[in-house]
């Protein structure tokens, strides 16, 4: 199949990856690649040359227009609406047998786009305004609506999902997050180091169950970090950066727990998954998708309950490294999750002429 994937342009998707949404874009380009596929990323123009790129922006538009400062802005909007108006005008005209839609664009989804060329829509965060009622209205036998976990499906239809929408958790590639057998009695953090992420409350618990904890990740919230991380590093606490996929999976492999502290109804946890299939039980704050995804791998404890997680902690590091390995394994495997992103690629062409065989 010709397929033309279009990613969120926030950020670059080439690794060190600055979250899920990068990784998944990331992740998907290569496999379908692998698989056969001719693939196309719309995306940022200074994501991996080693994709086909069809550049949305000429760069990722935190470059241009800084989150922190921009979020929100009209003049962030207009520039991100131009380049995907853009490139959904050239992807309709460029025989595209499908699109993977990763971009959280209203123009992607619209409907009269998506009977021209058949779409899946993947959705990576809960419903929010600017994006909610646009959802609901462009369901339709051309565009397919996946969620990552039935937490995310329930927040997006409380009242029953729509037809037009299943589940399709999210896939790793285990080889490339290898087991483990033994830890370092430590436990380790990794994710976008923000509030809603948690990382000070999973330093304190960490400080408070008396465990080394190393954390890894972007530092999106300078402020944050200054104010809330920087000064309870020391000897037990330390920060090892924001790497690559290769070097984070060794040093979630040399760790013996991973702690899990979503501060908003984080969707599936990607993180989570990565250090599981490294043979990592898990320490979680019971929010979002977290039980659905770590299940019996972890031990939970209410939102925001530092205490909670501290207890937990010592609960996690006693279930078997190899329980955490095998659930990824049955569940969340990356060629898993590729047969899924095709089968829905046959559905939805099903229902429309496509352009090339």
């Amino acid at each position: 199949m010709r397929i033309a994937l279009l990613a969120h342009v926030r950020q670059p998707i080439a690794q060190p990856f600055m979250g899920g949404m990068e990784a998944h874009s990331w992740y998907l380009a290569d496999g379908l690649t692998k698989r056969g596929h001719d693939v196309v990323l719309f995306a940022a123009g200074d994501s991996d040359p080693r994709f086909t790129i069809d550049p949305v922006l000429a760069e990722h538009y935190d470059r241009t227009f800084p989150w922190a400062e921009h979020r929100g802005s009209a003049a962030l909007i207009a520039h991100v609406d131009t380049g995907y108006a853009a490139a959904c005008d050239r992807i309709a005209a460029g025989g595209f047998d499908v699109v993977h839609n990763n971009s959280l664009s209203r123009i992607a989804i619209a409907p009269e786009r998506t009977a021209r060329v058949p779409t899946v829509t993947s959705l990576h965060v809960p419903p929010f305004d600017a994006l909610h009622w646009f959802v609901k209205a462009s369901a339709g036998p051309a565009h397919r609506l996946t969620v990552t976990s039935a937490t995310q499906m329930a927040a997006w239809w409380p009242d029953g999902a729509a037809p037009e929408a299943s589940v399709l958790h999210n896939g790793i590639d285990p080889a490339n997050w290898p087991y483990r057998p033994e830890g370092d009695g430590g436990a380790v953090w990794c994710g976008r180091i923000t509030p809603n992420k948690g990382t000070h409350l999973a330093i304190r618990a960490a400080m408070l169950a008396g465990v080394p904890l190393a954390v890894f990740g972007t530092i999106e919230d300078p402020d944050y970090w200054a104010a809330e991380i920087a000064p309870l590093l020391g000897p037990t606490i330390r920060y090892g950066g924001h790497l690559d996929g290769a070097a984070l999976a060794t040093e979630l492999g040399r760790a013996s727990v991973f702690l899990f502290t979503p501060c908003w109804d984080e969707p599936f946890g990607l993180v989570a998954i990565e250090a599981m299939s490294c043979g990592l039980p898990v320490a979680a704050f019971d929010m979002g998708a977290a039980r659905e995804v770590v299940g019996e791998v972890g031990r939970f404890a209410d939102p925001g309950d530092v205490a909670g997680l501290a207890r937990a902690i010592p609960e996690a590091l006693a279930i078997p490294r190899r329980i955490a390995r095998a659930r990824v394994e049955r569940l969340f495997t990356h060629d898993r999750w590729l047969d899924g992103c095709e089968a829905l690629y046959a559905q939805v062409r099903a229902t429309t002429a496509s352009p090339t065989a």
